[in-house]
């Protein structure tokens, strides 16, 4: 059935109705919040969390007020670990599990357009994602208090917005997926096969390929900024104020040449990744959306 095939009532509207995706976006927010899966990975990433609190807080005692901005960074490598995988497979059960169920040609049956139901499947996600990687960035802060680790509140805060962005962004590449697969398996097993490709992609990757290829400078940062992974690590050790130097080659350009709006650059790569996939998902979604 194409979107052509419904009856007019559900016909795609010039502009989505804001109150419906509302209600829509807030039933997928009680169904997120409901998953176990969602839980799940969302205990694993407080407790991690909450160990590099504890971490932090033992080098406070040795080395002083460094102490967490170091553990800092180790936050920030168990959010690019951690938050892909969140972010891909909310998105990739988003569709795919409701056409699998039935429930989503039952949705459509209402006066509803295929973009209001696909943006409130994103918004909802988004929604729910939120919640979890506050928890997290939460606990981590709290175990830090509680041992009187001195930190930063708008460093944390600052890391924990970006990785929601990152967690964002990998909703929407999972919704992509979600709607071009007939099935919840196939579409989780395609997301966990892009999160190994971000991940492998990452640093060292980068780092193999500029050796094995003689990338350059310019080049390597490009590619660096076109993984939202390492768009989302350059952008949050930019917002630690730590030396981007260490980070090797791409550190070293990013800082000759953006020097302080380096930040701001690799933020707006990682907003590209939250804009697109959003965009391609929804147009895909109403040329066939019981595909």
């Amino acid at each position: 059935m194409t979107v052509l095939d419904l009856p007019a009532p559900i016909a795609e509207r010039e502009r989505p109705e804001f109150w419906i995706v509302r209600t829509l976006a807030a039933k997928e927010l009680r169904s997120a919040l409901a998953d176990r899966w969602l839980w799940l990975y969302g205990l694993a990433f407080a407790v991690l969390s909450a160990a590099i609190g504890s971490i932090a807080a033992s080098d406070a005692q040795t080395v002083g007020f460094t102490g967490f901005g170091r553990s800092a960074s180790s936050l920030v490598a168990l959010v690019q670990l951690v938050v892909p995988l969140m972010g891909l497979s909310a998105g990739a059960r988003g569709l795919a599990g409701q056409r699998e169920r039935g429930t989503l040609t039952f949705l459509l049956s209402h006066p509803v357009s295929p973009t209001e139901v696909y943006l409130g499947v994103y918004l909802g996600n988004a929604a729910a994602m939120a919640a979890a990687v506050s928890g997290g960035f939460g606990i981590a802060g709290l175990v830090a208090v509680i041992q009187r680790t001195p930190i930063d509140g708008l460093d944390l805060v600052a890391i924990a917005a970006l990785a929601w962005l990152l967690a964002i962004a990998m909703i929407g590449v999972g919704l992509v997926v979600s709607v071009l697969s007939a099935r919840s398996s196939t579409a989780m097993g395609v997301s966990l096969v892009l999160w190994l490709v971000f991940v492998m992609l990452g640093n060292l990757g980068l780092m193999g390929s500029s050796v094995a290829t003689g990338m350059s400078d310019s080049a390597l940062f490009a590619a660096a900024t076109a993984n939202p992974t390492e768009a989302f690590r350059l952008a949050s050790m930019s917002a630690l104020g730590g030396s981007l130097d260490v980070l090797g080659p791409v550190g070293t350009y990013a800082v000759d040449r953006f020097g302080d709006a380096v930040g701001w650059v690799t933020t707006a790569g990682l907003m590209v990744w939250v804009v697109v996939p959003v965009a391609l998902g929804a147009a895909l979604f109403r040329r066939g959306p019981e595909r």
